[in-house]
């Protein structure tokens, strides 16, 4: 039986069945150069009761207005996932890698031992939109590395293998047993997806519209998802999902 609940501050993310995580209830920071949500605590959003959800710790939705972005930082042992939904992302970092990513595509940086980077919209007129994800490994210390994947040719009507523990079917080879899988959804479509019994979900809504097993999610909305194995999903608009398979 599916339990479908809206999370309130004593509740726990891990309660049984469907916990909604609605977009308007996250954190929100607006520097001007940067408008950002966080599905979890972040820099000085701070909620216990939404620390993360398993080894998924970070969802930031970043909008970065033309000319803008970070500057030059650390990261230590974490898994960093961005993935662009609008305009383009230049990156470049301390293991040697510049790349400008363009929507539909995501990148992989694990921090590992500590690596520098830093991340710029460089468009001087179109604003970038990104979704900034953080892993946490399930090793510390390695060696930092760094790959990237494109979905922009990614067909509706389906999921795909974005990131997984092994690599398998040519995803983003990760430091957690995490399974990442991406949805693009055109207004109509309908998809299924089974979460193994014992392990965990988390579903994102990237953009879009979608009812996912009765229950109607919009941008920026979540699904924390508990013993609840089989999800349906139907579009009413364009949409991206995200689902994260979690040990």
């Amino acid at each position: 039986m599916t339990t479908t609940t809206t999370k309130s501050p004593s509740q726990s993310p891990a309660a049984s069945g469907l916990v909604l995580r609605k977009a308007s209830e996250r954190g929100h920071a607006n520097h001007g150069w940067l408008d950002s949500y966080h599905s979890f605590s972040f820099a000085d959003y701070y909620d216990p009761a939404w620390m993360g959800f398993r080894s998924l710790r970070v969802i930031n939705d970043d909008l970065v207005l033309p000319g803008a972005g970070f500057g030059t930082h650390p990261h230590r042992d974490m898994e960093i996932l961005t993935y662009v939904l609008h305009g383009s992302v230049a990156h470049k970092d301390s293991m040697g890698n510049g790349r400008t990513l363009t929507a539909g595509e995501m990148q992989y940086m694990s921090a590992g031992s500590g690596v520098q980077h830093s991340e710029f919209n460089p468009s001087s007129t179109e604003a970038g939109r990104f979704l900034q994800i953080w892993i946490v490994p399930d090793e510390k210390g390695a060696k930092p590395r760094y790959a990237e994947k494109s979905l922009r040719s990614a067909k509706t009507g389906r999921f795909h293998l974005l990131a997984s523990k092994a690599g398998r079917d040519d995803s983003l080879a990760i430091r957690q047993d995490a399974d990442l899988w991406l949805a693009k959804l055109d207004a109509g479509q309908a998809v299924s997806r089974t979460i193994p019994a014992g392990r965990h979900g988390w579903l994102q809504v990237a953009e879009g519209e979608v009812t996912v097993n009765g229950l109607a999610l919009a941008t920026g909305d979540a699904l924390a998802i508990t013993g609840e194995t089989a999800l349906s999903l139907t579009a009413s608009a364009a949409t991206q999902v995200l689902l994260f398979d979690l040990n």
